[in-house]
């Protein structure tokens, strides 16, 4: 259970791909978003911390009007724990997209729109908007550094935030830490020959 909970968190990545670019599609094949899930609690040396990786499924960017929009499909989510077996690792996808935490069956996508996006300084960007995740929007902000060829971003989100109780075990003796680290990396289309 105490690694069930990092699927969630792994939609969160999506809202990072919203950043300015000059070209209105990203490189889907080469962008993507990586979340980091922490254990904590007393006997925490017998549980695992989480990584969950995901492609970005798509993106509509407004250059000019400093806009995005990004949706992204909850089943592209990918657990990649690499501290446990392929048993567990298919256990862990399996309950991530189940009932008990993204319901993907139900919430097949996760969106972020964009309210306000500011250029701060050369290759500095300032993003505002709003992430809609498992049924709760929130606004949320995030910074992001690059160029039109390649933009990278982290951020930290609680999952409380999004109304997720993080995974506790044993009277909270092991436990998922509430706040995740999430990184992404965004590249422009390919050109073709």
């Amino acid at each position: 259970m105490f690694r069930y909970k990092v699927c969630w968190l792994f939609l969160l990545s999506a809202v990072l791909v919203a950043q300015p670019q000059k070209n209105a599609a990203t490189n889907t094949q080469q962008s993507g978003v990586t979340v980091h899930v922490f254990k904590s609690g007393l006997f925490s040396g017998f549980a695992h911390n989480h990584v969950v990786v995901a492609p970005i499924g798509g993106a509509s960017v407004d250059p000019e009007g400093l806009k995005a929009e990004v949706s992204f499909a909850t089943r592209d989510m990918k657990v990649t724990d690499p501290e446990v077996s392929d048993k567990d690792r298919a256990e862990i996808q399996s309950t991530m997209l189940g009932p008990k935490v993204l319901d993907a069956d139900k919430y097949p996508e996760i969106r972020f729109k964009s309210s306000h996006i500011e250029q701060t300084s050369p290759g500095h960007y300032r993003v505002t908007g709003t992430l809609e995740l498992h049924g709760t929007s929130k606004p949320l902000s995030f910074e992001v550094t690059g160029n039109p060829e390649h933009y990278h971003g982290a951020t930290k989100l609680k999952q409380s935030d999004f109304g997720i109780n993080p995974v506790s075990l044993f009277g909270g003796s092991v436990k998922v830490k509430d706040e995740l680290e999430l990184e992404f990396d965004i590249y422009a289309p390919v050109p073709k020959k």
